[in-house]
């Protein structure tokens, strides 16, 4: 720790070893597996690596948006692959893409966000406080963007003029993540460092209410993260977060109340579909649990180590990317392991996106863009 000459960089030294840039741990080995359905790759393309950061694609109108840490941004069409436009940004970006309101959204290290039409034409850019790691959002006329140092901005998204912030305190040592923020019925929700899910007002910024989704634990300053690094889960009358050395949770969306926890700690999140909640946990395995109690209904321990991804749910099957380039599909009842498919030698950056109910799209931190089907 005495190494790095800023709580910047010590931060960023703590979150590149809990996230796998630097593993301590080998991944453990893939066993043979009695295959129940077929995934291939549809298509694939590059774009410029991921350096540190990440990057998640965005499928919009059967358009699918991404982009690099060099700044270049591009747009395919999802289901063909075919280059449509690819535009730098001039400098760095440190998260992308954000698709809404007839708009393309980037985030640069400097700390800045660029809007672009959907031709690729620059529209505005607007000056943050700091870097943004993840990507911003479109809703009712505003971009909504979060920073990392514990803000939340938003934006006029006719001309990228500032209309509110919302700003909170951070403890002294927090993991540098991409966790992003989620917009439903006009809330925006976003977990904080020390395990809190906050719900804030659209429109103007203004504070809901404030959830403890874990408790900071333990005698040292790492010991005690308990940071929400991953996007909260809209489903129903409840929202869903997990934290990191924390839990996952259920909290009431009109009161903030918990209804249910459980002892689960993850990096990457979790997604949700017919009543069904799904979990990567940090040390790779991946839990199918009921949306109403937090109940087990099973884990598959077989990627321990593997730096799993966000599950996708789709239909009878869950996929999640590792370390090494796999994308696995688990069976959707029982957490089998039913098809697997190897993209590169490059991990798969945190969250891939659905192009349709059977085929996704994965980046990779080398700058692989895979589009995969499953049967």
């Amino acid at each position: 720790m005495n190494a790095c000459s800023s709580i910047t960089d010590l931060k960023t030294d703590i979150s590149d070893r809990i996230f796998g840039h630097e593993a301590s741990d080998p991944p453990e080995a893939l066993t043979e597996i009695k295959a129940t359905a077929n995934a291939n790759v549809l298509w694939q393309a590059k774009v410029g690596d991921a350096g540190g950061y990440a990057f998640t694609p965005v499928v919009e109108a059967g358009y699918a948006y991404v982009a690099s840490a060099n700044g270049d941004v591009v747009k395919f069409d999802a289901i063909t692959g075919k280059q449509l436009w690819r535009v730098n940004a001039g400098e760095n970006l440190s998260s992308g893409v954000g698709v809404g309101g007839s708009l393309v959204m980037v985030c640069t290290q400097r700390g800045m966000v660029y809007a672009f039409d959907l031709a690729g034409k620059m529209q505005w850019k607007s000056k943050l406080s700091s870097e943004a790691l993840s990507p911003p959002k479109y809703f009712d006329g505003l971009v909504i963007v979060r920073t990392g140092d514990s803000r939340i901005f938003g934006i006029n998204a006719s001309d990228g003029s500032r209309k509110w912030v919302y700003d909170r305190t951070s403890p002294a040592l927090t993991l540098r993540s991409s966790a992003g923020l989620v917009v439903d019925g006009g809330v925006v929700y976003a977990g904080f460092a020390g395990g809190k899910l906050v719900a804030v007002r659209a429109d103007n910024g203004k504070g809901l209410w404030e959830a403890s989704v874990a408790q900071p634990k333990g005698v040292t300053e790492i010991e005690r993260i308990a940071d929400i690094t991953s996007l909260p889960v809209v489903d129903g009358p409840l929202v869903y977060a997990v934290a990191y050395q924390g839990r996952v949770a259920a909290v009431d969306r009109n009161s903030g109340r918990v209804v249910w926890n459980r002892d689960i700690s993850s990096l990457t999140g979790l997604d949700a579909e017919d009543a069904r909640i799904f979990v990567s946990h940090a040390i790779g395995s991946v839990y199918a649990l009921d949306y109403a109690t937090g109940k087990t209904y099973w884990r598959q321990a077989a990627l321990k180590n593997r730096q799993l991804s966000t599950p996708v749910p789709m239909g009878s099957l869950v996929a999640v990317g590792d370390v090494e380039g796999y994308v696995h599909f688990l069976n959707r009842e029982d957490g089998a392991i039913a098809a697997r498919v190897k993209t590169n030698s490059s991990q798969i950056m945190p969250k891939m996106t659905l192009i349709n109910s059977n085929t996704l799209l994965a980046q990779a931190r080398d700058g692989g863009i895979y589009a995969i089907q499953v049967k």
